[in-house]
């Protein structure tokens, strides 16, 4: 089976949560932005779950809207936390 490798960074919130600042996630070929979205939840479930319900992504420094969008192996993708101020 092919896989894709995708480095996750956690910014604020989401870092605490994780315990990691970056961290390297493989998913199967052809994964999308929700695979990946749905293995960082596995991977940290005590604390990470309810906190991926309410951030937004960066894909390789542009924003997500549609997580149906595939993954390409060495993608950076981005957790952002929704953050307070204006």
């Amino acid at each position: 089976m092919t896989t894709v490798t995708i480095a996750v960074r956690y910014f604020a919130a989401a870092r605490a949560a994780a315990g990691v600042e970056e961290e390297k996630v493989q998913l199967p070929a052809g994964a999308s932005v929700a695979d990946a979205v749905a293995e960082l939840a596995r991977l940290h479930p005590a604390s990470l779950p309810r906190l991926l319900e309410a951030v937004s992504y960066l894909l390789d420094g542009i924003a997500v809207r549609d997580l149906t969008r595939p993954l390409h192996d060495g993608a950076a993708l981005d957790v952002l936390p929704p953050f307070a101020g204006g």
